[in-house]
């Protein structure tokens, strides 16, 4: 099944959704190690984003995260607004004026929003950020031979990276600012990008 206007509708909305139900839980992570305000963010950037998307129509699944980016862009602070805008824009931008998205596009898509991403926030892999979350789901997506096949194992792998951040020194980032202290904690956005994964494979896979 082709991934269409309606199922990016279903994904975002369930993104919503999980920034809404594990906002403590990321605000505890960012607490730990960053300005606390990962899980407000997020959500209220999310809630943004579904108000947009009910008033406007959006004609193709690149539409409906181009929406989304602006939303965030526009109205969430710190690092999260500008790299998830990043990453939804070059995603939107990738998929400009395609109604029905197979793997090999969606694939692609991702690859260009992590390029975007690492850009924007100049992360590498192992700098303890949503890229260690965000690289192995891409390659998960671009080695898979069929779409749910994809959706499933990216996201295996987006929580695999997601937990390797845990024992990271982190080099990115206001964690970065702790040294040895940021090492035992889960990265707040590599864990918000998991649930963006989930909700993915929630919403498209068969």
């Amino acid at each position: 099944m082709p991934i269409t206007r309606d199922g990016a509708l279903d994904w975002m909305n369930r993104f919503a959704g999980e920034m809404s139900e594990h906002r403590q839980e990321l605000v505890a992570l960012d607490t730990a190690i960053g300005d606390g305000d990962h899980g407000t963010n997020m959500n209220r950037g999310m809630t943004k984003a579904v108000e947009k998307l009910d008033a406007s129509p959006q004609a193709d699944p690149g539409g409906v995260l181009k929406t989304v980016a602006m939303a965030l862009i526009s109205s969430v602070g710190g690092a999260a607004g500008p790299l998830y805008g990043t990453l939804f824009l070059q995603m939107g931008n990738a998929l400009a004026g395609q109604d029905e998205i197979d793997l090999p596009a969606y694939a692609a898509a991702w690859r260009k929003g992590l390029e975007g991403v690492q850009a924007r926030g100049k992360a590498v892999a192992e700098d303890k950020t949503m890229v260690d979350a965000l690289i192995p789901a891409v390659e998960a997506l671009e080695a898979a031979s069929d779409l749910d096949g994809g959706l499933r194992a990216a996201v295996q792998a987006a929580e695999d990276g997601m937990k390797a951040t845990t024992p990271m020194l982190a080099r990115k980032g206001r964690a970065s600012y702790l040294g040895e202290r940021s090492i035992g904690h889960q990265d707040p956005g590599a864990t918000s990008t998991y649930y963006l994964f989930k909700s993915a494979a929630e919403a498209l896979a068969g």
